[in-house]
């Protein structure tokens, strides 16, 4: 039997409910769930000896189950003739002191003041299912009339799935009448998806719309969102956000609905925010792994990453978290990233936290009651300490942090806020601080002190950084490409004149300096604050073999390039990022690859000098653009990829006979890497350049 209407226009209309219950008979009908899914948010806003009037009450039983725990002056009124003949004869003899009253809630028969609750289930919806004029001067006249019969003081309590319209149309009415607005989200039971009754894909909210006595002037507005049923309200600043709040517990919903019917959705992400600042707490990926077998043991887990660790390309790559994912063995994975600027005082807090949060998540078929394994690396949630953070005009907001690598080795990273999940730059700190540091942490536990304040380490000064180490891949292997100049085990004794464009922390400028003491290097850098972070942070210092130059990259080699006497690079270097998220390739920007400006470069580099790129370019047909005016200006040109990350590292050249094969480019790396490791030489032994060329490929 189908009772629902053919259009939302019959919810208005008195016919169709005549004929509604008519055709129900005496079987409830709860509209947005029963009385227990209702009792926490009704228990909190009504109090037992107070005089509830009920609107629209039709035949649900929550008049009586709130009358039987206690709540007996209640009054129930519905336009439907039929309903309310049926509710007297349920309830006449069991429950004599509750009354039901044919009545149009539009024009209501009772003294102003009489109520001290007004409670409506559905029926602000059921009434509202337009924006027509006609619809909203009845609307109206239902709010004024609710208005009316209420007390101040007084609460009218809605039940409501809060579509824009209504919710729009219920909280300017009473926000212009100068009363307190507070939207609550009704808690849901997991286990609602296939019932007998239809089911809504939106949550329900409680309107709790409290009268205050008028006063002179403009009327006060507070609005409220309690996200939560035993949540502390938070106060928002307009209607506006309020919607806006409300509309993201919407969307939330209908995906934690798509994720209970159907696995593998695609990429999903989401944060959680923090109840009280609105600040992003958590990151979650839901990661499905359809090719596990399911078990009774294996639907569901959910997978801490350590702070700090989160840019790591197993955690922070969509193929890394997918590698995980079918590694844990599980058909769905959440992984969980904990946020900078938040305290965490361990993993079973987290685990309390999160857990009945992270089983909304859950897939359908996962057993009741079943415990749901929260996974780590080695079950800590590892360490971050913020040292510097601060605001860059060019490059916005960034930190300055320390966090424990897997080794337990401590690392220095600069983060742009902008990107938070790339590292920029990144150091190695030295073991006897990394070890201060970690006795310093067991101390300072007892304290509770938040994980990333700047007092949990102390602020290491540039001595602090292990100078020999290279952190990151593409750096490692923008160094193997010099094996490319002519004579390696030479270098060391040669004069060699260096450009590297793009500072950031300036492990890569330095590690040439210290390494190669023939050397003389011209940083240049755009924003004058990564010169401040790299020398207060990373340990940089310029001295008569390295200059910075505060200058755009572009601008700097134009003007270069135009002198009557260039100078002339045996190597030059671009490591610089794009400050426009939107583009295709984030490294470099794509005005250093344009052919014009390429033909600066070239004019600057000495014949057997080697060009080396950093390329960071996600968009296949722009990189092959890239690919093909570089191959223009540079004949010769080399690529290696980095495994686990978007970076390709390119090595131009001027002449292909200077081509060499594989086996002659690792013979020649493993020749600069023998000079390099001469005794009374600091060498990081894991660094082997011959492996760093082993992939190269000519393009």
């Amino acid at each position: 039997m189908n009772l629902l209407p053919k259009s939302s226009k019959e919810f208005g209309s008195v016919d169709y409910w005549e004929k509604f219950f008519q055709q129900r008979g005496k079987k409830a009908f709860e509209w947005y769930g029963t009385y227990l899914e209702l009792c926490g948010v009704l228990h909190k806003y009504i109090k037992p000896r107070e005089k509830v009037l009920v609107i629209g009450c039709g035949n649900s039983e929550l008049s009586e189950q709130l009358y039987d725990v206690g709540y007996q002056d209640i009054v129930n009124i519905d336009i439907s003739e039929v309903v309310i003949k049926q509710m007297k004869e349920r309830n006449a003899s069991r429950r004599p002191q509750m009354s039901f009253l044919k009545m149009d809630m539009t024009q209501m028969e009772f003294a102003d003041a009489s109520f001290q609750v007004v409670l409506d289930k559905g029926t602000l919806d059921a009434v509202l299912t337009d924006e027509e004029e006609k619809t909203l001067q009845q609307v109206d006249r239902m709010l004024a009339e609710v208005g009316r019969v209420l007390q101040v003081g007084g609460r009218y309590l809605c039940i409501s799935l809060a579509q824009a319209h209504v919710l729009k149309k219920a909280v300017g009415h009473f926000s212009r009448e100068g009363w307190m607005v507070r939207v609550h989200q009704v808690a849901s039971s997991q286990d609602q998806v296939l019932e007998a009754e239809p089911r809504f894909s939106l949550p329900v909210f409680a309107f709790i719309m409290t009268k205050f006595r008028p006063g002179p002037g403009s009327a006060l507005q507070i609005f409220e969102l309690c996200a939560q049923e035993q949540g502390k309200p938070v106060r928002l600043e307009s209607a506006e956000r309020l919607a806006e709040a409300v509309r993201e517990r919407q969307q939330y919903a209908w995906l934690c609905g798509q994720l209970y019917r159907k696995a593998g959705l695609g990429s999903v992400s989401l944060d959680l925010c923090d109840g009280d600042t609105g600040e992003p707490r958590y990151t979650l990926h839901v990661v499905d792994s359809p090719a596990v077998k399911p078990s009774r043991d294996n639907h569901f887990a959910i997978f801490i990453i350590p702070q700090g660790r989160e840019t790591e390309w197993l955690f922070g790559m969509e193929e890394g978290r997918k590698q995980l994912a079918a590694s844990a063995g599980f058909r769905r994975l959440i992984t969980v990233a904990l946020h900078r600027g938040q305290q965490y005082e361990g993993m079973d807090s987290i685990q309390a936290e999160l857990s009945a949060r992270v089983l909304e998540l859950a897939p359908a078929g996962m057993p009741t009651q079943q415990q749901v394994p929260f996974l780590s690396v080695g079950g800590d949630i590892g360490v971050r300490t913020v040292q510097h953070q601060a605001c860059s005009p060019l490059s916005g907001n960034y930190v300055v942090e320390d966090v424990q690598g897997d080794d337990k080795h401590y690392f220095r990273r600069l983060i742009f806020l902008s990107n938070r999940n790339v590292v920029q730059s990144e150091a190695r700190l030295l073991k006897d601080v990394s070890h201060r540091a970690q006795k310093k942490r067991k101390k300072d536990r007892k304290k509770q002190r938040p994980a990333d304040t700047p007092e949990d380490l102390p602020a290491a000064p540039g001595q602090s950084i292990d100078k020999s180490y290279l952190c990151c891949e593409h750096h490692k292997a923008m160094i193997a490409g010099l094996a490319l100049l002519r004579s390696p085990e030479l270098l060391l004794e040669t004069p060699l004149a260096l450009l590297v464009v793009g500072l950031g922390g300036g492990s890569l400028p330095l590690f040439v300096h210290d390494h190669f003491p023939k050397s003389c290097i011209d940083a240049v850098e755009i924003d004058p604050s990564m010169l401040e972070v790299a020398t207060q942070w990373f340990g940089f210092s310029q001295s008569d073999r390295m200059k910075v130059h505060i200058a755009d990259g572009l601008d700097y080699i134009t003007s270069l390039a135009g002198r009557e006497v260039r100078p002339h690079y045996s190597v030059i270097m671009f490591d610089v990022d794009s400050k426009d998220p939107t583009l295709g390739m984030s490294c470099p920007p794509p005005a250093f690859v344009d052919q014009p400006f390429l033909q600066k470069v070239k004019s600057i580099l000495t014949p057997e000098g080697v060009f080396i790129l950093n390329l960071v370019c996600r968009d296949l047909g722009l990189k092959d653009s890239v690919l093909t005016g570089l191959k223009a200006v540079f004949p010769l040109l080399y690529v290696r990829r980095i495994e686990g990350e978007v970076n390709e590292i390119l090595f131009c050249q001027l002449h292909p006979e200077q081509k060499l094969s594989t086996p002659e480019l690792l013979e020649m790396a493993q020749a600069l890497e023998q000079t390099l490791r001469k005794p009374g030489r600091g060498w990081d032994d894991t660094y082997i350049l011959s492996e760093m060329l082993k992939t190269v490929k000519i393009v």
